[in-house]
């Protein structure tokens, strides 16, 4: 069912079966690279790819199985890359949980706060497993994913001692905006860390991009005129995608680490707290203590 081509570069995009992920894989295969769809459903996966292939057969892509909010998954899938591709050429952060209907922090089965562990910790494993393959590529590049909504929230800060909403009171935009915030950070550790490697890392600001609302049912009837309305001012997933394929395939992009770049291609401020190296000393302190097994490595 696969077509896989061992001579192209390798991208992998994690929650590629639809919306931005899947308009970015279809335009990263357009370009000659062989595409790995990182999906937790195999069902979407499965119809995802058929899609992609239908569309034009001789696209290289894969479906590969990875639950982001599980580290046991999320090490699971980077031993498999790992076995199957000796180089990563690209790695982007796609997969995100934000089900603006929920009204308590769930938690996973391995006793994190789902939207903390899908959107931040996940990745930030991820990326550290890979951190090799990357290395052996010509300009390896990790793309990390945040939101313009950022923009409505300039004072928020990832919270050091309850990151989980385990003792405040929860909100899903809350958890949400922090895990990006988490995620524009890791991209500046990361671009100091990597100073002296070929592998560069940068983070992409999505704005409104036009979503399916039924996606979400138990949403009240307010909520859905809301985003009615906030659509008609929102760009489409394949534009937006557009900026993932210039990330990650664009020659103007090579060498350049450490950028904040907006649906136009240009770089855009994060703001000051992001770029404190006091804060992002704390907050990947914080993130490491998760997965302490990279922390002592670094």
């Amino acid at each position: 069912m696969y077509n896989i081509d061992m001579d192209k570069k390798v991208c992998i995009i994690t929650g590629a079966n639809s919306g931005i992920g899947f308009e970015a894989a279809v335009q990263i295969a357009d370009e000659g690279f062989h595409v790995v769809l990182a999906c937790r459903s195999r069902e979407r996966g499965e119809a995802a790819l058929k899609r992609i292939l239908d569309e034009s057969p001789q696209r290289s892509v894969e479906l590969m199985i990875v639950d982001m909010s599980l580290m046991s998954s999320v090490r699971k899938f980077a031993d498999s890359v790992t076995r199957e591709h000796g180089v990563i050429d690209v790695l982007i952060h796609n997969a995100a949980d934000f089900d603006i209907s929920r009204k308590k922090p769930v938690y996973t089965e391995e006793g994190i706060e789902s939207i903390w562990a899908t959107n931040h910790i996940g990745p930030v494993l991820l990326t550290e497993l890979l951190l090799n393959s990357l290395k052996r590529s010509e300009e390896g590049r990790i793309i990390t994913v945040a939101s313009k909504g950022l923009i409505m929230k300039p004072f928020m800060k990832v919270d050091l001692y309850d990151p989980e909403f385990r003792r405040r009171r929860f909100s899903v935009s809350n958890a949400y905006y922090q895990s990006k915030k988490a995620q524009i950070i890791y991209t500046y550790h990361l671009r100091r860390r990597l100073e002296n490697s070929p592998v560069t890392c940068n983070c992409i600001r999505v704005t409104n991009v036009k979503i399916d609302i039924s996606r979400y049912p138990d949403v009240s009837s307010l909520m859905k005129k809301m985003y009615a309305l906030k659509s008609k001012k929102s760009i489409t997933a394949s534009a937006m995608a557009g900026t993932y394929t210039y990330a990650a395939v664009s020659s103007r992009m090579r060498g350049k680490s450490g950028l904040y770049i907006d649906e136009n291609n240009n770089p855009v401020s994060s703001g000051r707290y992001t770029c404190d190296e006091g804060v992002q000393n704390d907050v990947m302190a914080l993130t490491f203590s998760y997965i302490p097994e990279i922390g002592n490595m670094i």
